[in-house]
């Protein structure tokens, strides 16, 4: 049954989406990239945007129609929805290293399902003679400029990465792109060390899968005694990751502010002070002080900072 208003067509169009993640996220073993990713950046986005949308309608009066507002925020609760559907990783010449994705294939291959999706929905109401409900030639290029706007850079400088969409000097990102972006990976600032620590235990089950089985059947403990190679391949991937939770922690310090200078200037301040909580100085010092990070780190404290058994015991995909 097609929709018969603007607001169903993102519903529907959300219900796909979810169809499609749920299949990938048990196929795929996503930890990480899954429905609780999902909730977060949904929290995280609804707060930015219910801060920012009064100074942004205001500031843009003399341009907007009566309802932009309305669907502005529709579009961007279904680039929340979307914008991680389809996780493509490079494949693996070994079973026991870390599994990557090459920077912006997963966010284009998302994109690709999306609007060919909403393509073909739109055709369906155009049959229809149902053009109200149809998504708008401006909809679509919004929705794939904020999806894409999530792709990440890796910075050797800073050993993190970043989103280079939030720098393009010569074409601002609207406002659906920034919030998108700022809360993909804004966790530390927003939500505190718990909740950071808690994304970095995710990911490394998602893109360390090869550790579960040792976890799960909980032969890790043995591990140093009768596979010392792998204990130490494993040790080291994990001191790896705790090594870049600090460096991405800084990396956020530093660059956060300055993305949000492409917000109106009146609520800077109070999007700092009121969304960010977090992003400061001290929070900093606690992360450096309480991720172990020293050389000589044993496999067992690493597991103890991960918590990695408790995540694999809520998870069960």
């Amino acid at each position: 049954m097609l929709p018969n208003t603007f607001s169903e067509t993102v519903a529907l169009t959300k219900q796909f989406a979810l169809t499609e993640f749920d299949q990938a996220i048990k196929t795929q073993q996503l930890y990480y990239h899954n429905r609780w990713h999902i909730e977060a950046v949904q929290r995280r986005a609804n707060q930015l945007f219910a801060i920012i949308a009064p100074y942004w309608q205001e500031s843009n009066k003399d341009n907007q129609e009566p309802n932009d507002l309305t669907r502005t925020q529709s579009l961007l609760d279904l680039c929340v929805v979307t914008h991680d559907m389809v996780q493509v990783f490079l494949p693996q010449r070994h079973p026991h290293i870390t599994r990557r994705r090459a920077s912006g294939e997963s966010e284009q291959a998302t994109c690709d399902k999306l609007l060919n999706y909403i393509h073909q929905l739109n055709q369906d109401l155009k049959l229809a003679k149902n053009f109200q409900a149809q998504f708008s030639e401006k909809d679509i290029a919004l929705l794939q400029l904020a999806i894409l706007g999530t792709i990440c850079a890796y910075s050797p400088v800073e050993e993190a990465i970043y989103q280079p969409a939030l720098y393009n000097a010569e074409r601002s990102p609207h406002i659906i792109t920034r919030i998108l972006a700022l809360a993909d990976i804004s966790s530390l600032g927003m939500d505190g060390i718990t909740t950071y620590n808690q994304e970095g235990s995710l990911l490394f089950l998602e893109e360390n899968p090869d550790i579960i089985p040792f976890i799960q059947g909980q032969k890790i403990e043995r591990l140093s005694t009768e596979q010392p190679k792998l204990a130490e391949n494993f040790r080291q991937r994990l001191l790896k990751r705790a090594r870049w939770q600090i460096s991405f922690a800084r990396s956020r310090l530093t660059r956060t502010f300055h993305e949000l200078i492409g917000f109106p200037n009146e609520v800077i301040a109070t999007l700092a002070a009121e969304a960010f909580p977090y992003l400061n100085a001290g929070t900093l010092r606690i992360v450096e002080k309480t991720t172990p990070t020293n050389s000589s780190t044993s496999l067992q404290e690493l597991l103890s900072f991960f918590q990695l058994d408790q995540y694999l015991i809520k998870e069960q995909l």
